[in-house]
């Protein structure tokens, strides 16, 4: 069964981002890679701080589009209960 992703990237001064993907491990290295130009590399958000995974491209849609519309500090409050230090759920993936 294929997963979908959502996810919150964010930056070193907590500039937030909020993507979905079939491919997560890929994605998130390509934000870090800088590979595609846009909101991402001009702001250097390539932490990885929270995700959610669905089974159907629909339910992660909807789920993207509600993070999108929450006020920043819901986005806050819902990375910080998870990972409260902001450290970086990709880890070492790029190695």
């Amino acid at each position: 069964m294929r997963q979908y992703y959502v996810y919150i990237l964010a930056s070193k001064t907590r500039v937030i981002y909020v993507g979905v993907t079939n491919n997560l491990e890929r994605r998130v290295l390509q934000h870090k890679q800088k590979t595609h130009a846009g909101f991402t590399s001009k702001y250097n958000v390539n932490t990885l701080v929270y995700y959610e995974a669905f089974g159907d491209i629909h339910s992660a849609i909807r789920q993207e589009k509600k993070l999108k519309n929450m006020h920043r500090d819901s986005k806050i409050a819902l990375i910080e209960a998870i990972n409260p230090t902001w450290k970086d759920l990709a880890g070492d993936w790029d190695e």
